[in-house]
């Protein structure tokens, strides 16, 4: 049986409930955003993929300099897990400069069964190519620009007009060939897990896509962690005709498979 979920929270092995947790005010994590992050999906109290998290979660911090104690985190995720129950929700791992260790059981944001998508250009910075870092306000400022439009999301276009990624998900689409694409990890995009399920277990073409071949797909759609596979509804004010469509419905049976396998 399912538990309710109660939104708990650990600070360097210290649980409490969420509203109630605290960090020393002089962090640089809060002060410049300085530090990384992950989300990890829990089904039934179980974390799905918590290893490569963990792995990205000390790729990102590897390359901002920033070291933490991977071990004891894993120590205080499983006491947290133990308290949390069997919930279903997400695990939100924060590392900060400061060197907090933070950990909280949330509940998973609402997804509507399709998105509308809003091209938006974005020039990233090479430094933090495929870090998941804490310095996430260029990303939200790009989602708040796509709903200006009318969107509920971005996807973000280097200047040059080659597709990457929205703020907080991969972009698969049908390319005007029949094809199912998605951005490259070369071009500075990060490496996606739920990604990684999808290019492993459906045909992908990876490349440097430009955006008038996503602005001509008939099918599309987002992967994420909390949103697993969303249909795409309308990329910048084109409605497209299947949402979901047959290889929307076909990815969404791949990742549903991939769950039965590695929970």
């Amino acid at each position: 049986m399912t538990t309710a979920l109660v939104e708990l929270a650990s600070v360097d092995g210290r649980i409490s409930a969420t509203a109630e947790a605290t960090i020393p005010l002089r962090d640089d994590g809060l002060y410049r955003g300085d530090g990384a992050f992950e989300v990890i999906r829990i089904y039934g109290g179980s974390l799905f993929a918590l290893g490569d998290h963990l792995d990205r979660l000390e790729r990102s911090a590897a390359a901002i300099e920033l070291a933490f104690d991977r071990v004891a985190l894993e120590r205080e995720i499983a006491a947290l897990l133990a308290e949390a129950g069997e919930v279903e929700g997400q695990l939100r791992l924060i590392v900060t400069r400061g060197g907090r260790r933070i950990a909280a059981v949330e509940p998973i944001p609402p997804h509507a069964e399709t998105v509308k998508v809003a091209t938006v250009t974005y020039s990233p910075t090479v430094i933090l190519n495929g870090v998941k870092s804490l310095s996430y306000a260029a990303n939200m400022q790009a989602t708040r620009l796509a709903k200006a439009r009318g969107a509920d999301e971005a996807v973000l276009v280097q200047p040059d007009g080659t597709v990457l990624e929205p703020p907080t998900s991969a972009v698969f689409w049908v390319s005007p060939q029949g094809s199912l694409r998605t951005p490259a990890l070369g071009i500075g995009v990060l490496e996606s897990i739920t990604r990684d399920r999808l290019v492993k277990a459906l045909q992908v073409e990876e490349g440097a896509w430009p955006v008038e071949d996503l602005r001509a797909a008939e099918e599309a759609f987002l992967a994420s962690t909390t949103r697993e596979i969303q249909a795409v509804a309308e990329i910048d004010g084109r409605e497209l005709a299947a949402a979901p469509g047959p290889r929307t419905r076909e990815a969404q049976e791949a990742f549903a498979a991939t769950l039965g396998r590695e929970l």
